[in-house]
């Protein structure tokens, strides 16, 4: 399946519009898109609902309190699926401006590619909600953010400068099943959740089609990560691309003086 083929009935964005809302007035959340991406699979959440039976979703919640929300959605997603995930920068199309000096615009990103707003507490609150892109965690790295079951969720690190994705799939022995973790929700409705890992193509379909956004978050990871793949591929190294603004500022000015002490 080329998830690209769908683009012509991916959900489109509002217009956009003026709103205002004090801070007891929203609540901020994350949603995230697990990939396994040596089997090209991702992670879809079940539940079941008396009215319309079983259903289907991306794991998702509200961040904590001085949780930023890439976090936010990191620790939602172990939470809600019982995978380990980290957010995945992809060359993601985003208008966020670069840290100053702004001397160049790294392709690779861990912008969220969604966000939803939707009423919640019966119409009484403002939810803004961000989706990320994410990649379950090499074998190497589970163990160090295993904890007792009364201390607090461990933040994986977040995904190495320079780590192409090739040598990240290499990290893993052939046929290896990304960990499931069981018993991770946080409250009775989250530990009747099933989670499943299941092919792109499957994932849209069980997640309402190719208009619905949470189908969309997959169709559009799927795709961040097949062009970075072709990215590296083409010897467009992703170290530089991962560097800070102030970093190549730096580099730069070295350069610079070293052509002034040579001449």
């Amino acid at each position: 399946m080329s998830p690209s083929s769908t683009q012509k009935k991916a959900p489109q964005s509002d217009t956009p519009t003026y709103a205002h809302y004090a801070a007891e007035d929203f609540v901020q959340g994350a949603g995230v898109a697990i990939f396994h991406i040596a089997s090209e699979r991702v992670v879809v959440c079940s539940a079941m609902d008396r009215r319309v039976g079983k259903y289907y979703f991306l794991p998702k919640g509200r961040r904590d309190a001085g949780e930023d929300t890439r976090a936010g959605a990191e620790r939602e997603g172990f939470e809600e699926s019982g995978y380990r995930n980290r957010v995945l920068p992809l060359p993601t199309l985003h208008h966020q401006p670069q840290a100053h000096p702004r001397l160049t615009a790294p392709p690779m990103t861990a912008e969220p590619i969604w966000i939803q707003l939707m009423p919640l507490a019966r119409h009484t609150k403002q939810y803004l909600l961000f989706w990320y892109i994410a990649e379950t965690l090499p074998p190497d790295v589970e163990p160090l953010l295993e904890t007792p079951s009364n201390e607090p969720y461990k933040q994986p690190p977040a995904y190495p400068a320079g780590l192409t994705l090739k040598e990240r799939v290499a990290m893993e022995p052939e046929g290896y099943e990304p960990l499931h973790h069981e018993g991770t929700g946080v409250d009775e409705e989250e530990q009747t959740y099933e989670s499943h890992l299941v092919t792109v193509e499957e994932a849209i379909r069980l997640l309402g089609g190719t208009d619905d956004v949470m189908a969309d978050v997959v169709r559009r990871g799927w795709e961040g990560i097949q062009q970075r793949q072709s990215m590296e591929q083409e010897g467009r190294d992703v170290p530089d691309q991962f560097e800070s603004p102030e970093a190549l500022a730096e580099a730069k000015r070295d350069t610079t003086l070293a052509s002034v002490g040579g001449s």
